[in-house]
């Protein structure tokens, strides 16, 4: 029998490169766009924070005893703390152009808070509204303390630097689904190739322009007039009632509804659901550092964005299917033999060593430092 050398072994295949920053992006944080698309693009965010913004006060506000006049003055608050937020969050937290906005994470608690029992007496819908109001007002104040004391404490730093790109993927996925498709103007984007920056880019507007006329030629040709109260109040373009509630000029102030009354069960659970947002969030900041071009977010920026984020015990986190594929992902993610090599570069895990601390990697610095030389008096670790 004929001698002859082993057969060579089949290569590994090679695994697709990490990239600390994702490649051909227009517009980064070091390199924003011009002052008159940045206003359009800043009004498309401001599209698309607008439907939790609107469909929030529009599901609750009727329930609490409320009018079009006091669901379109929690429509303002909403939006100006929403701008507040973002600002604080854009210049001191994590500094990504993350908008904060209302989150539905925080819709059962507060429908717990609507059909609690202690506001059956009042007889006049306005002042229920206005006690249900000074009720969600205290479990806020109450829950928010939470955000804050894990944020700014560094608490949350120490349980982020146990993140992997591997547990992050479900958490991020699941919080961001609902946004990934824009539908007709990304199609239209394949279609048209000249100007196809400008689908791609403004999708949410040339979405919302489309299905709003779409919307009033029904209105005007009678295709709602003989349907049920419900279908015309949600189709109609001429039965929010929100323009001729609404003043033309207002200024949200605190506690504008009155005095915030406290109650142990409510501010307990709207702690829960705080802490599901704080979940929420953080796949969320992982996700806008990547897609503005900027690297991992050290822990310790994470932890600050968390503190400068204000905003029923068991049913809330588990409503989260962000929350629980985040959970479940690190539980397993972190349960599995560390010590192996091979397991640590399936995890994605050295991809994230550099960043752990703040100083590892001088991008950081680039990307996360904050204005006015405040490192100094804040430093990251």
């Amino acid at each position: 029998m004929a001698g002859g050398a082993a057969p060579a072994k089949a290569e590994e295949p090679a695994p697709h490169p990490p990239k600390d920053q994702l490649p051909n992006v227009a517009y980064c944080i070091t390199s924003p766009p011009q002052w008159h698309e940045a206003i359009l693009l800043g009004f498309q965010h401001y599209l698309v924070m607008l439907g939790t913004t609107v469909i929030i006060p529009t599901a609750l506000v009727p329930q609490m005893g409320g009018g079009n006049e006091e669901k379109a003055k929690v429509i303002q608050t909403l939006l100006f703390v929403a701008g507040i937020n973002t600002l604080l969050q854009t210049l001191f937290g994590t500094r990504l152009p993350a908008v904060i906005g209302g989150s539905y994470t925080f819709v059962a608690a507060t429908i717990s808070i609507i059909l609690s029992s202690r506001f059956n007496d009042t007889a006049d819908p306005i002042e229920r509204f206005k006690k249900t109001m000074r009720a969600i007002q205290g479990a806020l104040i109450v829950a928010s303390t939470l955000q804050i004391v894990l944020g700014f404490s560094g608490l949350w730093r120490n349980v982020t630097r146990f993140l992997s790109p591997l547990s992050a993927v479900p958490l991020i996925a699941l919080a961001g689904f609902g946004l990934y498709e824009f539908g007709f103007p990304g199609y239209l984007s394949h279609l048209i190739h000249r100007g196809k920056h400008v689908f791609e880019r403004f999708a949410v507007i040339f979405s919302v322009v489309i299905v709003w006329i779409y919307a009033h030629l029904l209105t005007v040709g009678g295709a709602y007039d003989d349907k049920p109260p419900k279908t015309q109040a949600s189709c109609r373009t001429d039965r929010a009632g929100l323009i001729d509630g609404a003043p033309w000029i207002r200024v949200p102030y605190p506690f504008q509804w009155g005095a915030p009354s406290f109650d142990a069960g409510e501010a307990f659970a709207m702690m829960v659901t705080s802490f599901v947002a704080l979940v929420e969030s953080t796949g969320g900041f992982i996700a806008v550092s990547r897609y503005a071009s900027a690297t991992y977010v050290p822990p310790s920026i994470i932890s600050r964005g968390i503190g400068w984020q204000f905003n029923d015990m068991i049913n809330v986190p588990f409503s989260s299917e962000a929350f629980v594929a985040g959970l479940l992902a690190y539980f397993l993610d972190n349960t599995i033999h560390k010590k192996d090599g091979s397991i640590r570069k399936d995890r994605g895990k050295h991809w994230w060593d550099k960043f752990r601390s703040f100083k590892t990697d001088t991008r950081s610095e680039e990307f996360y430092s904050l204005p006015f030389n405040l490192n100094k008096y804040f430093p990251s670790v």
